[in-house]
């Protein structure tokens, strides 16, 4: 169960499928940001999403899910294809530059809702790419 609903919920991100996104995760989902702030509950990463598909578009690809023996937590691992769309502040000016970033997420896990999303990828790798 646990794997197929991260698989959804990557399955929706591909897709730009936010509300199936935000049907897969809890009420008060903690959602860390990449060396940001944590965002509590689902406004907050309804929020977060909306920003994101303004400003990226972006493919995860070569993804491999990882699943512990109890159901609640994950992993997973995969390569991030993006074009940055629009300037995030305190970020290079958007041109429509593309990148590609080895990236994984760690989740938490409650019955069929996500409660935990962290997820972690190289900066300044991002930085260096899209300042070429």
């Amino acid at each position: 169960m646990s794997r197929e609903i991260i698989n959804r919920y990557f399955e929706a991100f591909n897709a730009g499928d936010t509300e199936t996104m935000l049907a897969l995760v809890s009420d008060d989902v903690e959602h860390f940001v990449n060396q940001g702030e944590m965002r509590k509950g689902r406004a907050l990463f309804e929020e977060f999403c909306a920003h994101m598909g303004v400003s990226y578009r972006e493919q995860l690809r070569d993804m491999v899910i990882f699943v512990n023996d109890h159901a609640t937590r994950a992993a997973a691992e995969f390569t991030v294809h993006g074009e940055y769309l629009q300037t995030d502040p305190g970020l290079p000016e958007a041109t429509g530059q593309t990148y590609i970033l080895p990236a994984g997420s760690f989740f938490a896990l409650k019955g069929d809702k996500i409660t935990r999303i962290t997820t972690y990828y190289n900066l300044q790798d991002w930085i260096r790419q899209v300042s070429q």
